[in-house]
């Protein structure tokens, strides 16, 4: 791939936006451990040596293990690589659980979708009408829709710190969603809803609180009650307060500035992900999440036309804010043109651990991708999943 390819991919996956042609429906208005593929079948699309390649040779400098499944009728493949843990060296278990980071989003916009089949939320009906304690006047125009595809002009709470090193220093700190949300609102909005897109956390912090209200339970067991257990995803959780990641796992690494003033690895995985809750503390595995994607794009977690939300784009006066691009966030997904396909999915980051879900719409291809960054929130998207998504979907048409 050369230099303009990557630098458009890597704008198109770290910013949302679609490289290449429109084409989605929009509203109107230690030693590095050799990468181990389970080969498709002889006749089928995914690019085995491509795949493979794509993994091979970690750990090393940007990320320390990967785990990935394609999957599609076009064919399927499997793959891993790295390590478990820096320290033993042994190979990178590829049923391990990970923190999922922001794909969390599209469990709770589904969830919220299937309250809105129930007829217990109207998505055009303003969230004050829902939590008028929680939303000040201030944004009394804004709909539970604009939650959910980033229109909402809501800005993002104060959090305790700004470099990965004063994060890590408050990593045990427990956030409240009810103060992330009146911090947020206490400041003026970044733009009147529904003109422009700005991608944050905070429109799904609110849509958790709504699950909440408009059913009675916590969000964690809705979620659970309504998704989880009907799809049989055991590997799949919600860790609370709790900072650890239980059952099998490959270990996280961040690279910061360590105790000593050098720069190096930290062992990240155990971090609260409070800070996240709705909008991305989720812990997965990689068949969990394959299974997930698939239900949902064949309409079995969404039933009927509110599933199609997912896959329409607010129209096209509606630009991301920060850069002026067409809006490329629905309502829980992400849309990108690859390789002359239209690929919709969520990425995530959590610190040590980066993951994401795609597909095409009809299921002919699917990714999961789980891999351990060593930069995982950083501005530059790993290389290692630069490479991955390449040899899946194909690269960006150039502008």
């Amino acid at each position: 791939m050369n230099a303009r390819a990557r630098t458009v991919l890597a704008t198109a996956l770290v910013l949302g936006i679609a490289a290449g042609p429109a084409g989605p429906a929009r509203a109107s208005a230690p030693k590095p451990a050799a990468a181990t593929p389970a080969h498709s079948a002889p006749d089928s699309a995914p690019d085995s040596e491509a795949l493979t390649a794509a993994i091979a040779g970690l750990p090393d400098a940007s990320a320390t293990a990967a785990l990935v499944r394609i999957s599609g009728s076009d064919g399927r493949w499997r793959g891993s690589s790295g390590v478990h843990d820096l320290t033993s060296g042994r190979r990178a278990d590829p049923d391990a659980r990970f923190r999922a980071g922001s794909v969390t989003k599209v469990f709770t916009a589904a969830t919220v979708l299937q309250l809105a089949a129930e007829k217990k939320v109207d998505l055009d009906r303003p969230i004050r009408d829902y939590l008028p304690d929680l939303i000040p006047a201030a944004y009394e125009k804004v709909t539970v829709r604009q939650l959910l595809n980033h229109t909402s002009g809501l800005p993002s709470p104060d959090f305790p710190g700004t470099t990965v090193e004063e994060w890590y220093a408050n990593r045990f700190q427990v956030f409240s969603p009810r103060e992330m949300v009146a911090d947020a609102t206490a400041k003026k909005r970044l733009f009147p809803a529904g003109t422009q897109q700005n991608y944050t956390n905070i429109g799904y912090t609110v849509a958790g609180l709504l699950i909440e209200r408009v059913s009675g339970h916590r969000y964690e067991s809705e979620v659970t009650r309504r998704i989880l257990e009907p799809l049989a995803l055991h590997g799949t959780s919600f860790p609370g307060t709790d900072p650890r990641i239980h059952g099998p796992h490959n270990r996280g690494y961040q690279r910061m500035t360590l105790d000593d003033g050098s720069t190096g690895l930290r062992d990240v995985s155990v971090w609260g992900t409070t800070d996240g809750w709705a909008a991305g503390d989720l812990i997965s595995t990689a068949a969990d999440l394959e299974r997930f994607t698939k239900a949902l794009f064949s309409g079995r977690v969404v039933r009927g036309p509110l599933l199609q939300e997912m896959f329409t784009l607010p129209d096209d006066s509606v630009r991301d804010y920060s850069t002026g691009r067409p809006a490329a966030f629905s309502v829980g997904l992400t849309y990108w043109k690859l390789g002359g396909r239209q690929v919709w999915g969520k990425s995530g980051g959590r610190w040590g651990y980066n993951s994401g879900i795609g597909g095409t719409r009809d299921l002919s291809r699917t990714l999961v991708y789980s891999v351990n960054s060593t930069n995982a929130k950083g501005q530059d998207t790993n290389k290692t999943v630069l490479n991955l998504i390449v040899a899946t979907f194909g690269k960006p048409a150039a502008d």
